[in-house]
């Protein structure tokens, strides 16, 4: 009698447990989608160029939406239209995307420490479709380890933005005016503004290498050796220059208590 007692309140402490668990990667989904709305706006005005672009080289409505769909890459898609124009084979489309896209791995690798240790390797195989510049930023941007739900939920919001523009630029982009096209590309500018700005309004340190790594940035486009590497490798080179000197001289206490991650 006593063991099935003890049974029972075992299971029903599982049961409680599995429910706060549940609530809290939905309190997370939400808190990310919150996060992604603006991301989703500026994606859906940039996007907008892209599916003109794909348009311009022979894409059809379909073709762009699920091209975009699929890979959340401006520059890697722009850089793919161009490999497709030019005619270029299979081998060399890879090794440009390999390029463009190195970056990405950078920023894999910091979000895989940035996780939560008791996540399984699925949600981290899922958290990679929806690594992006500016996801990335809000995402690293959180205080203390980070839930994958949160990522789920910023996705969640950004994408749709990005394949709905890229759909729009693909069905209306020919017939719009010129201005108004480049009105729409100054929405990105601001996104990163929403991204950046409030979290350097807390930290110092974070400002100091926001303004270095705007500093280094146009370096880079001014000089004139510097000028030729791609914009892909710039952003390779400054991360590693930029984040390693600040990681090396205001080096980051890790939390050791994981209880203060609940949103």
């Amino acid at each position: 009698m006593e063991n099935d007692d003890l049974m029972a309140k075992q299971s029903e402490e599982r049961t409680i447990l599995m429910e706060e668990k549940k609530n809290s990667g939905r309190t997370w989904f939400f808190r990310g989608m919150k996060a992604g709305i603006p991301i989703g706006m500026g994606y859906f005005a940039v996007a907008f160029t892209l599916g003109i672009a794909a348009r311009k080289i022979g894409l059809n409505v379909l073709q762009s939406g699920f091209m975009s769909a699929t890979m959340l890459a401006s520059a890697g898609q722009f850089a793919g239209f161009g490999a497709l124009a030019s005619g270029a084979g299979y081998l060399e489309m890879a090794v440009t995307q390999i390029v463009v896209n190195l970056r990405y791995l950078l920023m894999s690798s910091a979000l895989s420490q940035k996780v939560m240790r008791d996540q399984p390797f699925f949600h981290r195989f899922l958290m990679a479709y929806g690594v992006t510049d500016e996801i990335f930023a809000v995402s690293m941007g959180v205080e203390g380890k980070l839930h994958p739900c949160y990522m789920y939920g910023t996705t969640a919001t950004a994408a749709p933005g990005w394949v709905l523009g890229t759909v729009l630029g693909a069905l209306l982009g020919m017939i719009l005016p010129a201005r108004v096209m480049s009105a729409m590309s100054v929405a990105l500018y601001g996104m990163f503004l929403a991204i950046v700005i409030p979290p350097a309004k807390k930290s110092r340190l974070l400002a100091g290498v926001v303004i270095v790594s705007m500093a280094m940035s146009a370096l880079f486009t001014k000089l004139p050796v510097l000028n030729q590497v791609s914009s892909g490798f710039q952003i390779i080179i400054l991360t590693i220059l930029v984040a390693g000197a600040a990681a090396v001289l205001f080096p980051v206490k890790e939390e050791k208590e994981e209880t203060k991650n609940a949103p």
